[in-house]
């Protein structure tokens, strides 16, 4: 009996401390979850009582952070943009058919040449790249087809035309070749027919022939008469490049000597014929020493 009652004790004892153990724990849990209760405010007023400079230093970095990270992507973002935009000029103008010749655009004061012979003599390229045109090719076309053409300018015309600027040659003259009557420019070019000689343009006589330097020295010497003066001329005698003279409508004769200072020559015949209208012959030269006669020869 004595045994048994000291068993009896000692499960008691153990069920108590047990018990009591059990009673802690949760003591010390609910502290601790009291303590962690209270503890969530202490860290929002610490939050809350950050100084105003520190608020702002944390936003000015973020914004520099921002700021690298969007200047990266711009550089990236123009870069690519600028690539895709060659990419897309260099296709459409080499390679679309957007920027194909599709014809010619003619151009300029003509009055012996139609824009259609200079269509048909500059043959331009249609269909290929027009920023890869020949237009030197153009230009030698229409000159060496159309002789009556002075100048020729060939340009692009975006986006899709060659456009063709024309100059005509001027005639100062007439010369018969080979019984045709040609035109001549102040060049001494020849360059287009007559079937009869215009009035206005003097006639152009040569001893040696119609070579190219007679014509030029004739063509020169023509060139110089004014409008009115040119009236009056009916035909310009080269005997040689230094022997040229005027035959005028009215039977007078002008020595003009060579095609020198043949402005000043013109000038000084001018004023010659209205200060001695009635004399046959004027030498002009010289024309710092004008001399007039009376007789032809």
């Amino acid at each position: 009996m004595g045994e048994k009652g000291s068993d009896t004790e000692i499960a008691e004892a153990l069920e108590i401390a047990q018990s009591a153990s059990g009673e802690r724990e949760i003591d010390l849990d609910s502290e601790e979850a009291q303590a962690g209760a209270e503890s969530e405010p202490e860290s929002q007023d610490e939050r809350a009582a950050v100084d105003p400079a520190t608020l702002k230093s944390r936003k000015a970095f973020a914004r520099r952070q921002w700021r690298r990270r969007w200047l990266a992507w711009r550089y990236l973002i123009v870069g690519t943009l600028v690539i895709a935009l060659l990419l897309g000029g260099i296709w459409a103008v080499y390679f679309s058919t957007w920027l194909q010749v599709k014809g010619t655009s003619v151009h300029g004061a003509m009055k012996m040449t139609s824009a259609k012979q200079v269509v048909e003599f500059a043959a331009v390229p249609v269909g290929e790249p027009l920023a890869t045109a020949d237009l030197e090719a153009v230009q030698v076309r229409v000159l060496n087809g159309l002789p009556m053409v002075r100048s020729v300018n060939v340009s692009r015309e975006w986006p899709d035309k060659i456009r063709v600027d024309v100059t005509e040659r001027t005639p100062v003259a007439v010369v018969s070749i080979g019984g045709r009557l040609r035109a001549l420019d102040e060049t001494g070019t020849v360059f287009w027919d007559y079937k009869k000689a215009p009035r206005g343009l003097p006639m152009v006589n040569t001893v040696t022939g119609a070579n190219s330097d007679a014509l030029r020295e004739a063509a020169a010497v023509a060139s110089a008469l004014p409008a009115d003066l040119a009236k009056t001329v009916d035909h310009v005698e080269v005997t040689t490049v230094d022997s040229i003279s005027l035959e005028l409508r009215n039977d007078k004769r002008v020595v003009w000597g060579s095609s020198a200072q043949s402005d000043t020559k013109a000038d000084v015949l001018v004023a010659l014929m209205k200060a001695e209208p009635d004399v046959a012959r004027y030498d002009v030269s010289v024309p710092g020493q004008p001399v007039t006669s009376k007789s032809v020869d």
